[in-house]
C-alpha cells in the first residue's frame, strides 16, 4: 500500500487521462519530452521574471515548481505525507515562535486535506471500507458528527468560535483513518518509531540546553512579551522549560510519551545494545521532562507503569514495580531544597497546592451550568476563541484547565459521555488486542501505544493534553496502531492477505 495504484493502461489512454507530464512521473520516466520541456519553460520564465520583475515573483514560481511534485507525491504516496506530518507537528510551534510570518497552521491543514484526498482516491479504486467498521472508527465518526452538530447548538454565543475550534478537536481526528489505512507493515512502523525517537531526542536535548544555558533571544522576547507568560513560567525562582513546543505542558507530556515508547520497545525482543540505548533515552527524556515544572506530567509515569504491571502481571514485573514504587516514594518524601524536586513532590500533595484548589472551586462553580446544558455552551465557547468572538459571554473567561472539563463545558454532559465512551472503547480494544496477539515484537509495540494513550487520558484531566501539536497528531497515530498491529500479525501468519 506504498502508493496509489492508479489505473494505468496503454500510453495513449494514460495521456488522455493524466497528460504526458503525469504519465512521465507515474512511470518514473523523468526524461519524458514533455517533462523536459516543462522544466525548460519554467527556468526560462524564472529568468525573465528575475530580469524584469525582481526576485519575489521568481521565488513564487520556484516555490510552485517545488510544490507541485510534493503535492502529487503526498497524494499518491501517503507514507511520504505521513512522515512530513509527523515531523512538521514537532517543529511547527518552534518555528512560529521564531517569528516566521508564514501561515504554518494553514499549511498543516492543507497537508491533512491532501492526505484525506489521497485516501478518498484510494477508496474510489479499492472499495475497502473495513477501515470505518471497527468500534473505534465508528465512535470517532460519531464524535466528529456530534461536533459538527454543535453548529446548531442554541446555547452557542458564536458560530465563528465553532468554526475555528472544529479543526483542532474534530477534523484532526480524521488523521486516525489516514494512519489506519496506510500503515500496514512493520518496516514502516519501525521507520515511524525511529523518526519519533529522533525528534524527541532533539527536543529533550533542547530542553537541557534551556535549563543550563537559558532561553535563546527569540524565546526570551516571546516570554517577555506577556506578563501572564512570565507569571506562569517563573515559579519559585526557576524558569520552566518548554523546549521546541508550545508550552511546558506540551513539552512534559511528549517527553513522557517518548519515555514510555522507549521503555516498552526495550522490553521487547531486542539485542542488549539496543535495549541499553532505549533505556538510556527513556531516562534522558524523563530528566528533560522534569525541567518543564509540569506537575500533571509527574504522575503519568507511575500511573502508566502501574497499568503495565497489571497487564504483564508476573513475578519479575511485580519485583520491578515494587522497586520503582519505593524509589518514587523516596523522592516524594525526601527533604530537599532543589526547586525541580520540590515541584515534583508537590504533584503528589494536591490538597496543599493553591492552584489545584482553585481549579476544584472553578469546576464546582460550573457544574450547574453543565447539568442544565446537555449540549454545552458551544464549541470554542471558552479560551482564546471565546474571548475573541464572544467576549461578553458567561463562558468566555472561564478557565477550564482540563481537557475533560472543557468538553463538559463546551459540548455538555452529552459530549462528555460520548468522549468518555470513545476513550473507554479505545483502551478496551487496545487491551483485548494486546492479549490476542502472540508476536512478542508486535506486542511490545501494542503495549507502548496502550500505555501512552492511557497516560495521555490521565494527563487530560489536570491539563489539556490532546489539542496541541504534536500530541494532537501523534495521539491518533497511537490509536490507529492499536488497531493496525493485530491486522499486521494476521497478515504475517497468512490468515489475511498482505496489503499491496
Amino acid at each position: 500500500m506504498d502508493s496509489i495504484q492508479l489505473p494505468i493502461g496503454n500510453e495513449s489512454t494514460n495521456k488522455g487521462k493524466f497528460g504526458g507530464l503525469f504519465q512521465g512521473i507515474v512511470s518514473r520516466k523523468l526524461s519524458h519530452p514533455l517533462v523536459t520541456g516543462f522544466v525548460s519553460l519554467m527556468v526560462l520564465i524564472v529568468c525573465i521574471l528575475l530580469a524584469f520583475a525582481g526576485p519575489q515573483p521568481a521565488l513564487l514560481i520556484v516555490i510552485g515548481i517545488i510544490a507541485l511534485p510534493v503535492v502529487y507525491s503526498i497524494i499518491t504516496n501517503p507514507k511520504f505525507g505521513i512522515m512530513i506530518m509527523l515531523i512538521g507537528a514537532y517543529f511547527i510551534m518552534w518555528i512560529l515562535r521564531m517569528g516566521v510570518g508564514f501561515p504554518l497552521g494553514t499549511l498543516m491543514d492543507g497537508l491533512q486535506a491532501l492526505l484525506i484526498f489521497g485516501l478518498l482516491l484510494k477508496l474510489k479504486y479499492r472499495k475497502d471500507w473495513s477501515t470505518f467498521k471497527s468500534p473505534i472508527s465508528i465512535m470517532i465518526l460519531v464524535w466528529i458528527g456530534y461536533n459538527l452538530l454543535e453548529v446548531a447548538n442554541p446555547a452557542a454565543e458564536s458560530r465563528l468560535s465553532w468554526l475555528y475550534t472544529l479543526r483542532s478537536v474534530a477534523i484532526v481526528m480524521l488523521m486516525y483513518f489516514i494512519f489506519f489505512y496506510n500503515i500496514r507493515s512493520v518496516k514502516f512502523i519501525k521507520q515511524i518509531f525511529i523518526v519519533w525517537i529522533a525528534l524527541s531526542a532533539f527536543a529533550a536535548a533542547y530542553g537541557y540546553y534551556q535549563e543550563f544555558f537559558g532561553y535563546l533571544p527569540f524565546e526570551q522576547r516571546w516570554v517577555d512579551s506577556d506578563p501572564m507568560i512570565e507569571e506562569l513560567y517563573f515559579i519559585a525562582g526557576h524558569w520552566r522549560k518548554f523546549s521546541i513546543f508550545s508550552d511546558p505542558v506540551a513539552f512534559a507530556y511528549n517527553m513522557v510519551a517518548s519515555a514510555l515508547l522507549c521503555f516498552c520497545l526495550a522490553m521487547g525482543p531486542l539485542r542488549l545494545w539496543k535495549k541499553t540505548i532505549l533505556f538510556s533515552l527513556a531516562i534522558f527524556f524523563i530528566g528533560s521532562m522534569l525541567f518543564s515544572g509540569t506537575r500533571g506530567a509527574y504522575v503519568l509515569l507511575p500511573a502508566a507503569l502501574g497499568l503495565y504491571s497489571i497487564i504483564k502481571f508476573n513475578k519479575r514485573v511485580v519485583v520491578f514495580a515494587a522497586i520503582a514504587a519505593v524509589f518514587i516514594g523516596f523522592l516524594i518524601v525526601v527533604p530537599t531544597g532543589n526547586p525541580t524536586l520540590m515541584r515534583f513532590q508537590s504533584a503528589f500533595k494536591p490538597s496543599e497546592d493553591a492552584s489545584f484548589n482553585l481549579r476544584k472551586m472553578n469546576q464546582k462553580r460550573i457544574q450547574p451550568y453543565i447539568l442544565s446544558h446537555p449540549m454545552g455552551g458551544g464549541l470554542g465557547a471558552t479560551g482564546v476563541w471565546g474571548q475573541r468572538f464572544a467576549p461578553g459571554s458567561y463562558l468566555a473567561n472561564f478557565p477550564p484547565d482540563s481537557g475533560y472539563v472543557r468538553v463538559a463545558v463546551e459540548l455538555g454532559w452529552l459530549g462528555l459521555l460520548l468522549f468518555c465512551t470513545l476513550m473507554f472503547i479505545i483502551l478496551r480494544t487496545g487491551i483485548n488486542n494486546y492479549y490476542a496477539m502472540r508476536d512478542p515484537q508486535l506486542k511490545s509495540y501494542a503495549m507502548a501505544m496502550l500505555l501512552i494513550v492511557f497516560a495521555m487520558n490521565i494527563g487530560n484531566y489536570p491539563q489539556e493534553a490532546l489539542v496541541q501539536f504534536p500530541s494532537s497528531v501523534y495521539f491518533y497515530l497511537e490509536i490507529a496502531l492499536l488497531n493496525v498491529l493485530p491486522i499486521i500479525e494476521k497478515q504475517r501468519n497468512g490468515s489475511l492477505p498482505t496489503a499491496a
